[in-house]
């Protein structure tokens, strides 16, 4: 049997067409799960090698579900990236028209991003969460709601039809998604990584959050994502989320996170992988003072002062 990826089903997900590109997909069986949720528990418990979730879109941010799920339990570790441009079709039974639509359906990430749209064209449909936008397009396949904001490409799988297409709010709006399996040895740096981090604070003091974003801009680290999350310990008590320019081989990384590892309450590293905005080629040069040659040069120097060889 083929080893498999679960992903965040059912079938004709932006989720399944962003896993589909991954060339090892081939050789892997693909198995929808109803949630986020369930997709990483299949990897936690050994059912799947890997799980394939959104956990970024450029008009909302961190998707935090995925975002709370790789905080809290067993840890995982993110391997790939992918990213995927939306645009929305609004799904319907046929012979639906416009105005026969009281109820939309769709993923809770979906909505701020054809908002507006609604707003123009539907202002009196009422907004119903689904698990997924396929699912949302399966329960107007079985009459639950009037339409679906999905992919045009779900249509055909659900028996339905695109009323409208080309929906979206913001220009050029893309999700980022993450393949997500067992913690194991990071792969080798490709000269344009991104490493994900949660931090949780020692304690809540004036600066807090400085004391840790210093320990990546002293080293000159840009961040991606910053993203506070609730720990459920109380009003007040979050974790951070961090995706940070770089690879957990660099010496700017490795300083930065041994500094964290002091500081903070705890650190659970997510993973070192290759961006997908750039490539090697396109990956912006070390600030002056941060290269690994220089950390070297750097240490070299101290163990020579400390032998007296200054």
């Amino acid at each position: 049997m083929p080893a498999s990826y679960a992903y965040l089903g059912p079938e004709g997900t932006f989720t399944e067409v962003a896993l589909r590109t991954l060339p090892e997909t081939a050789t892997r069986e693909l198995v929808p799960y109803v949630s986020v949720q369930s997709a990483l528990d299949a990897v936690r418990t050994g059912e799947a090698e890997a799980a394939f979730v959104p956990i970024e879109n450029s008009v909302e941010g961190g998707i935090t579900t995925t975002l709370d799920e790789l905080v809290a339990g067993e840890p995982l570790m993110i391997y790939r990236e992918v990213l995927l441009s939306i645009t929305f079709a609004l799904l319907v039974r046929p012979g639906t028209a416009l105005t026969d639509i009281k109820t939309v359906s769709a993923h809770p990430a979906a909505q701020p991003q054809v908002r507006n749209w609604m707003r123009k064209h539907l202002p009196d449909a009422h907004w119903e969460s689904a698990a997924s936008n396929a699912d949302a397009a399966r329960l107007v396949q079985e009459g639950r709601y009037d339409a679906a904001f999905a992919g045009e490409f779900a249509a055909a799988r659900y028996g339905l039809e695109a009323l409208e297409t080309g929906i979206h709010d913001a220009e050029n709006a893309q999700t980022r998604f993450v393949l997500v399996g067992r913690p194991a040895r990071p792969a080798a740096p490709t000269g344009a990584d991104k490493t994900s981090v949660v931090l949780w604070q020692r304690d809540d003091h004036p600066g807090g959050l400085r004391d840790l974003l210093g320990e990546f801009a002293s080293r000159g680290i840009n961040l991606m994502l910053l993203q506070s999350r609730p720990t459920g310990a109380g009003i007040g008590n979050y974790c951070f989320c961090i995706d940070a320019e770089g690879h957990i081989s660099d010496r700017r990384m490795v300083e930065a996170l041994t500094g964290l590892k002091r500081i903070c309450l705890q650190v659970r590293f997510l993973g070192s992988y290759p961006r997908a905005d750039i490539t090697p080629d396109e990956a912006p040069v070390a600030r002056a003072g941060t290269s690994d040659e220089e950390f070297m040069a750097a240490a070299d120097w101290v163990a020579r002062c400390q032998d007296g060889r200054f």
